[in-house]
């Protein structure tokens, strides 16, 4: 989602990718970057089909969280991708509680795990941990796993940045 909504991250200005094979390179960077697997079942057009799904959940982090368009927003993805619980595999494995169907397309599948993901978090009262970065000029959205939800920031570049800025201005101000 960040990949490919995001205007501003880590203090720049930064481009989401505008087509199909951008977006696809964006969403695979993202996968190595995490440590995932590259998809090979993903084309440039299910990339564009991602960045219209990855715009509806963005709402979902933030102090808007858990208002009613949020909400009935999420209700309407995880109706129109078919959420529904369901164990599958592969024989050699064992199974996986997805949110989708075994043989949902990857839109669907990806879609329906999400918004699950969200609803679920969102339902238990942890809202308030589906975050952004309260960082200048970064707007990188982060899930809280603190213990007491006191992250404010996406990553530690954006919390020096923030607590050297605070720093500055605390040292102007003692020397006007």
């Amino acid at each position: 989602m960040n990949e490919l909504t995001v205007d501003r991250a880590h203090g720049r200005q930064v481009t989401p990718p505008a087509t199909g094979p951008d977006r696809w390179t964006a969403i695979q960077e993202a996968l190595a970057a995490a440590g995932l697997p590259r998809s090979d079942s993903l084309s440039p057009a299910d990339a564009d089909r991602l960045a219209v799904v990855a715009a509806r959940l963005r709402p979902a982090f933030g102090t808007e969280a858990r208002t009613e368009p949020v909400i009935e927003g999420l209700n309407q993805l995880l109706v129109r991708h078919g959420a529904v619980p369901n164990l599958h595999g592969h024989p050699d494995r064992s199974p996986v509680l997805a949110f989708h169907r075994a043989d949902a397309r990857l839109v669907d599948a990806w879609t329906a795990d999400a918004a699950t993901a969200l609803a679920m978090v969102i339902g238990v009262g942890q809202g308030e941990r589906l975050r952004s970065c309260e960082a200048a000029n970064c707007e990188r959205a982060f899930f809280d796993t603190t213990r007491n939800a006191s992250r404010r920031f996406c990553g530690l570049s954006c919390q020096n940045r923030a607590k050297a800025s605070a720093y500055r201005l605390r040292r102007a101000a003692r020397t006007d």
